[in-house]
């Protein structure tokens, strides 16, 4: 019987183990399920607001963004088209009030959305005398008052209120901040 159970053993020596253990291929099926079910869920996300619009036949969500981009782009960002583009401040940078006597800076750079396209020139002509109310409110600006995401929504309010002050209601519609650094 030693002759028979070595016969048997030599051939399954002999044979080539499988290159990948069951586990390891359950664990490969895994991975490909997650990466392609991601990958679906991220198409799915990012294309489907898009499609809602679409199919609402509401056009203003992410069209009226679109064209806003686009009048900053050609009609380089002062409204000087017809479509109404976005109004650009230059960067203004001010003292921020400190306690301890440190000097700290704020970098803000903005741009106003017009309330019409008739109002672009309007908000460009006054644009010397909205920064200047503006000056005073940023300067009194501790770094503290500029913490947190609730803070960018209390400065675009506030700013958005100057503006209305300065030119009027429903002249500027929003304040739109592209950059704030605070040093």
């Amino acid at each position: 019987m030693t002759t028979e159970t070595q016969d048997e053993a030599k051939p399954e020596d002999g044979a080539k183990p499988p290159r990948f253990s069951k586990k390891k291929k359950i664990i490969a099926a895994a991975g490909a399920v997650l990466l392609v079910g991601g990958g679906a869920g991220a198409f799915l996300m990012g294309g489907g607001g898009d499609a809602e619009a679409k199919e609402s036949g509401d056009h203003s969500g992410g069209d009226a963004k679109k064209d806003a981009g686009h009048g900053e782009k050609s009609g380089g960002g002062h409204g000087e088209e017809g479509g109404g583009g976005l109004v650009e401040v230059d960067p203004m940078m001010v003292n921020l009030r400190t306690n301890d006597g440190q000097a700290r800076f704020l970098k803000l750079r903005i741009l106003m959305v017009p309330g019409s396209p008739e109002d672009a020139g309007t908000i460009e002509a006054s644009l010397p005398m909205i920064i200047d109310r503006y000056q005073p409110f940023l300067r009194e600006l501790r770094p503290e008052d500029l913490a947190g995401s609730a803070a960018v929504y209390r400065l675009k309010e506030e700013l958005l209120l100057r503006a209305a002050d300065t030119v009027g209601e429903g002249v500027v519609a929003d304040v739109l901040i592209q950059n704030m650094v605070q040093q």
